[in-house]
């Protein structure tokens, strides 16, 4: 077994040097733009992947691309605009200069999520070199993939510990020509959630549902221009009450998708959630200093938090929920009640079994 060797950075451009470094070193973290400041790695090699770049296959009749991990999600947003395409789960932090690679391995989407699906929706290959340095390819490149267990969709959240990711394919849409937003107020609580989940059982084919708590909704629609003012006026008289047309509609889903809402130097912890508990996390949230969003029509929580993660993972899991902390000063990472998986344990053992490439360690009561 090699030696570990804390704080050491290797640079690498080439697929086939990711292996060859894997192979050199007994415990490798990845590092690609930078952004997810929590998930830096504190210990063993670090291989920085920020020149693992490039687009390797575009097809835009076929809508599918693949490209190299290290590449940022803005140049691939980029080329797909030249074609009229784009990614539909809104990958967040693109313009801090988050990767592909970094956006599969966190698992991260933004709020357009709601419509369209999360990031493993949309992954349709991979190539990742695993514990043992050996490249290895899963998935394909096309939409009509091959029958079979869908292997890529394991490294979407994994934070880099069942293999590094070299190479990915994507499916890709056509951009929607026109957007619009309304800003959606109620008196409270309670009435907000009531009507995000009337939008969630209507027949309105919504883009996103966010909410801005307590009591502020921004709702998206996108589609065709001649039919997109139409939609919207059926759309504010189903609603009612105060409802109001947003001028800077692009601005305001910029903002969401880079947390624009948080303060400086604070944690950012993303909580699957649902609807129905999204009362019972604010009431143990909304005294504390924090700042939320909830996105997805509400499956989603963003949890600003400005001191020790350990409490919040505590709250996290007094309520049986889970959070992974991205940005923020270094520390605790995985918050709350996070359970073994035997399936995942299996896995793990497979493509890791010296454990070269970490695993996540939860924090669920007081500091770290």
């Amino acid at each position: 077994m090699p030696d570990i060797v804390a704080g050491v950075v290797v640079s690498v451009d080439r697929p086939e040097a990711v292996a060859a470094a894997v192979r050199e070193h007994a415990a490798v973290r990845t590092r690609g733009g930078g952004t997810k400041t929590a998930l830096a790695p504190m210990d063993g090699v670090i291989l920085d992947l920020s020149g693992l770049r490039g687009v390797v296959d575009y097809d835009p009749s076929e809508f599918t691309f693949t490209a190299l991990a290290g590449t940022p999600v803005r140049q691939v947003e980029a080329l797909l605009g030249q074609h009229g395409q784009y990614l539909p789960f809104d990958p967040p932090l693109a313009a801090a200069g988050a990767t592909l690679g970094g956006t599969v391995a966190s698992g991260l989407s933004g709020p357009c999520r709601y419509r369209y699906g999360g990031v493993r929706d949309f992954v349709l290959g991979c190539r990742f070199v695993d514990g043992d340095g050996r490249l290895i390819r899963a998935g394909g490149k096309v939409v009509k993939n091959a029958a079979g267990f869908d292997f890529p969709k394991l490294f979407v959240g994994s934070l880099g510990t069942l293999g590094v990711l070299v190479e990915l394919s994507f499916k890709v849409f056509p951009r929607p020509p026109a957007h619009a937003t309304l800003r959606v107020r109620r008196r409270g609580l309670r009435e907000a959630l009531e009507t995000m989940c009337a939008l969630a059982t209507s027949a309105f084919d919504l883009e996103a549902v966010d909410l801005a708590p307590p009591s502020t909704l921004w709702v998206r629609v996108a589609g065709l221009r001649e039919s997109l003012l139409a939609r919207v006026d059926r759309l504010r008289a189903f609603l009612g009450g105060e409802v109001e047309l947003v001028e800077e509609d692009a601005a305001v889903w910029e903002g969401a998708r880079e947390f624009t809402w948080l303060p400086a130097g604070w944690s950012l912890v993303k909580v699957p959630t649902t609807p129905r508990r999204v009362a019972e996390l604010e009431s143990k949230l909304a005294g504390a200093e924090s700042v939320r969003r909830y996105s997805a029509g509400g499956n989603v929580a963003w949890v600003g938090w400005p001191g020790d993660p350990g409490l919040l993972g505590k709250t996290l899991a007094e309520l049986g929920l889970r959070g992974l902390r991205l940005l923020g000063p270094p520390g605790p990472v995985a918050l709350g009640r996070w359970e073994a998986n035997p399936f995942g344990v299996r896995v793990k053992h497979a493509l890791d079994p010296a454990g070269r490439l970490g695993r996540i360690e939860p924090c669920s009561t007081g500091s770290p």
